[in-house]
């Protein structure tokens, strides 16, 4: 009895290999032909000019305290206190523009997080229709580094994915 379930189980289990569907989808290619990712990279785009504007000036003014310093630093009656409470005042605007720097970046990947979020959700959802649709056991993106071999039998769901989003 154990002999013909591990017999029909061997022959059963290639057979359902064959009734698997497999698809692949660019998901690079779809998210830069949505009209919303071309909006995220204007508002990003945007953003950071802004606060590129906003460091320029804190830079400019580091360095006119700077070129300020390096004049009175050679003259012999400046006291000390003068010249290491310019040094102090340099060294916190220093640190200052690092930390606007990286809350600069903080707040542009958390930005780019929340615009990005809705994006990736909607073509989810279309990829998963299509595989619902198409009756795909897997959906694979279309990566030449994941897929070392792709047969004949593995299908490009892109374009139906472009379609269902209305691109």
């Amino acid at each position: 009895m154990f002999k013909k379930i591990l017999i029909a189980l061997v022959v059963a289990l290639p057979l359902s290999t064959f009734a698997q569907k497999f698809g692949v989808v660019d998901l690079e290619a779809i998210f830069a032909a949505m009209p919303e990712s071309q909006a995220m990279q204007t508002q990003l785009v945007d953003t950071s000019k802004k606060y590129e504007e906003e460091y320029t000036k804190i830079a400019e003014e580091l360095n006119k305290r700077f070129a300020d310093f390096q004049s009175i630093q050679n003259d012999a009656n400046t006291p000390e206190s003068i010249k290491e409470r310019r040094i102090q005042e340099i060294q916190e605007l220093q640190q200052k523009a690092d930390q606007f720097r990286n809350t600069a970046e903080q707040d542009i990947a958390r930005l780019r997080e929340t615009l990005m979020a809705p994006i990736q959700t909607k073509i989810q959802d279309a990829v998963k229709a299509v595989g619902a649709e198409g009756s795909f056991t897997f959906i694979f993106p279309h990566e030449p580094a994941l897929l070392l071999y792709t047969g004949n039998d593995v299908v490009d769901v892109t374009p139906d994915v472009r379609t269902k989003l209305g691109l």
